[in-house]
C-alpha cells in the first residue's frame, strides 16, 4: 500500500550510530584487547553497566576483543588491579586502567581510545610530542571524570595520547567519580575534569593539548602555551572568536553568504549551552539536553565552516589585515567577530577560590553526581540557578536556594517548579563565607533585611549568579565597552572598523535563541560590510555602508 511504512534499522539513531561506529572500527590496523575485572557484591551496579557497555561495543566489531575476568584472576594481581569494575586495555603494550563504566559522555573517550590503540599512533602535535619527549621520568597520570561533563572526554584523551606516544614512561587511570566517589574524595576532586600526575594536582578543567602536555612536563597547572615553532598559517575573510551558539550560528550565515570564514574556540564548542542541563525554551524543541543540542549546532556548522578547537588567541595585530597568533598558528583576516560570550559570575567571598573544585562548583551538569544523598546551597535566583536546583534534586542531591532578594528571578514555570519538588527557599540571604579545611563544611549566611547571621552545614556550594562577559581581546583590541562592561555595538559593529560582536559579550537577554539570532544578524552586516566598507567615504561623500549588496 502507499501510505503503508517499512521500518528499517536505518530508521533508529542506535542503528545509525552502530554503523558509523562498524565503519570506524573497520579502519583499525589491529584488534584492540580489553580485560574487565569484576567482583559480584562490590559496586555490582557500574559491574553490570561496563558489562553491559562492552557487551554492547563486543557485539557490532571483531576489533575489539573482550575478556570479562575475576577481580581474584591472577592477571589482576599481575596487572595491579585492585578496584571493581576496571577496564584495564592492551597491558603488554600500555598502561591504562579505567576505574568504572564508559557510558554517557565517557563513550566518547572510549571510542577515541580504540581508534588510538588501533592505531597505535598517538595524533599527538608535533609541539605536543616535543614536549612529550623532554620528560625523561615516569609519569603515572590520574584523570577523574563523570559521564555527565562534556569537558572531561577532552582531557582523558589527551592523557591517553600521552601514553600512547610514549607507553614506556606514561600510565594512566581514568576514574569516574560516580562508580568511586571514595577515590574522589581522596584526593578532593569533587568538580571534574580534574587531572593528577604523580599525585600532584596538574590540571582543573579541560585543557587544550600542548597545555595538557606542558602541565605534565612541569608537574604543575599551566596557564599559557607558546609554541616554540611557527604554526602554519591561514588566509581568510572572516575569523569568529567563540564556538557558541552565536559564533557557530555567525559561520553559518557567512559561509552561505560567500564569505570566506573560520571558527576559534579556545574550550569547548557550544559554550555555555553544553553545560545546561535541560533546555525547554529553543523553538521546535519543547525540551532537549544542552550537550545535545551543542552537538546539533557543531554539527550543523561543520557543514559550511572551519573550526579550530583548542585555539587560543594570544595577539591580535593590524596591518591592512588583521594577524590574529594563537597557541598554534596565526590568521589573516579582513575582519573579525568577537562571539566570546560569558563567563560564571563569582561571589568573591572568603573560602570561595580556595574550596573551588572542593565542593565550590559552578556547573551542576559536570559535578552534580558527586554529590547525591548531601547537602547543598545553589545561590542565586534566576533561570539558571532554578534549572540547576531542580537537576541536583533529580539526581538525589539535598539542595537549598539561597536569594538575595525577596523573590525570584526565575521564570513562572521554573519557580512552580521549584515548589512543586519542595526546594527550600532562604529569601533576601547572602552567603559571606564559604567554610571548610579541605573540602567545603558549611557557610555563613546574612539575611539582608534583619542584618541577622547563621551557619549552614553543607558539602557543596553551587553558584549560578550570572556570567560576566568575556572582553579580554576586545580589551587588547581597544574596543569600546558599555559602562557595565560589555562590548558597545551599533549594528553588530565595534569602535573599531572591521571588528564586530555578538551574543552574550554584548549584554542583554543571555538566550541561546538571541545569542544565535545575533550571529546570523553579524554575519549578514559583515557581508555588506566587506563589499562596502562603512569606514570609507565614497566619491558623493557618503558612507559605503549605506550602499545595498547585491
Amino acid at each position: 500500500m502507499a501510505n503503508e511504512r517499512h521500518d528499517t534499522e536505518h530508521d533508529h539513531p542506535e542503528a545509525d550510530t552502530k554503523q558509523l561506529l562498524e565503519k570506524i572500527f573497520s579502519a583499525l590496523k589491529k584488534p584492540v584487547h580489553v580485560f574487565l575485572f569484576t567482583q559480584r557484591g562490590k559496586n555490582d551496579t557500574f559491574n553490570d553497566l561496563a558489562q553491559q557497555v562492552l557487551g554492547w561495543f563486543d557485539n557490532i566489531t571483531d576489533k575489539i576483543a573482550i575478556e570479562s575476568l575475576p577481580l581474584s584472576h591472577k592477571l589482576a594481581k599481575k596487572w595491579k588491579v585492585h578496584h571493581s569494575p576496571t577496564i584495564v586495555f592492551e597491558p603488554d603494550l600500555y598502561n591504562i586502567h579505567w576505574l568504572g563504566a564508559p557510558y554517557g559522555e565517557e563513550g566518547r573517550t572510549f571510542v577515541e581510545l580504540m581508534i588510538l590503540l588501533g592505531i597505535g599512533k598517538s595524533n599527538l602535535s608535533e609541539d605536543s610530542q616535543n614536549i612529550l619527549k623532554k620528560i625523561e621520568e615516569s609519569r603515572h597520570i590520574k584523570v577523574f571524570v563523570s559521564p555527565t561533563c562534556p569537558y572531561c572526554p577532552q582531557q582523558a584523551v589527551n592523557a591517553i595520547k600521552a601514553v600512547v606516544a610514549a607507553p614506556d614512561r606514561i600510565s594512566l587511570e581514568i576514574i569516574d567519580i560516580q562508580a568511586f566517589p571514595e577515590i574522589a574524595d581522596k584526593y578532593e576532586a569533587h568538580s571534574v575534569p580534574q587531572t593528577f600526575a604523580e599525585d600532584i594536582l596538574i590540571a582543573m578543567g579541560a585543557q587544550q593539548e600542548e597545555l595538557f602536555m606542558l602541565s605534565l612536563d612541569q608537574l604543575s597547572q599551566q596557564s599559557i602555551y607558546i609554541p616554540e615553532s611557527e604554526a602554519p598559517e591561514v588566509d581568510t575573510d572572516l575569523v569568529i572568536i567563540g564556538g557558541g551558539p552565536a559564533g557557530l550560528t555567525a559561520g553559518i550565515y557567512a559561509s552561505r553568504s560567500g564569505i570566506g570564514s573560520v571558527v576559534l574556540e579556545r574550550s569547548i564548542l557550544g559554550g555555555q549551552v553544553a553545560t545546561t542541563p535541560i533546555v525547554e525554551n529553543y523553538p521546535g524543541m519543547s525540551q532537549v539536553g544542552g550537550k545535545s543540542l551543542a552537538d546539533i549546532m557543531v554539527s550543523h556548522a561543520l557543514q559550511y565552516v572551519q573550526i579550530f578547537q583548542g585555539e587560543e588567541v594570544m595577539d591580535v595585530e593590524r596591518n591592512g589585515k588583521f594577524t590574529l597568533t594563537t597557541n598554534r598558528r596565526k590568521f589573516y583576516t579582513r575582519a573579525i567577530l568577537l562571539a566570546t560570550g560569558a563567563v560564571y559570575r563569582k561571589l568573591n567571598v572568603p573560602g570561595e577560590t580556595r574550596l573551588s573544585g572542593r565542593g565550590v562548583s559552578y556547573c551542576s551538569t559536570c559535578d552534580g553526581p558527586l554529590f547525591r544523598g548531601k547537602s547543598v546551597i545553589m545561590v542565586g535566583g534566576g533561570d539558571s540557578a532554578a534549572t540547576d536546583a531542580l537537576h541536583l534534586k533529580n539526581i538525589g542531591v539535598e539542595v537549598t536556594i539561597a536569594h538575595w532578594l525577596s523573590e525570584l528571578e526565575a521564570q513562572h514555570h521554573l519557580k512552580k517548579q521549584l515548589y512543586d519538588n519542595n526546594i527550600p527557599i532562604l529569601f533576601n540571604t547572602e552567603v559571606k563565607e564559604i567554610h571548610g579545611d579541605r573540602i567545603v563544611e558549611g557557610v555563613t549566611l546574612l539575611n539582608n533585611k534583619s542584618g541577622e547571621k547563621s551557619t549552614l552545614p553543607v558539602g557543596g556550594v553551587f553558584i549560578a549568579i550570572g556570567y560576566e562577559p568575556s572582553t579580554d581581546l576586545a580589551q587588547k583590541l581597544g574596543v569600546e565597552l558599555t559602562p557595565y562592561g560589555y562590548i558597545k555595538v551599533d549594528n553588530y559593529r565595534t569602535s573599531i572598523p572591521g571588528v564586530y560582536a555578538a551574543g552574550d559579550v554584548t549584554g542583554g537577554y543571555n538566550q541561546i535563541v538571541i545569542a544565535s539570532g545575533q550571529g546570523s544578524g553579524a554575519a549578514l552586516t559583515i557581508f555588506e560590510d566587506l563589499i562596502h566598507p562603512y569606514w570609507k567615504e565614497t566619491s558623493k561623500g557618503k558612507s559605503a555602508a549605506e550602499g545595498k549588496a547585491v
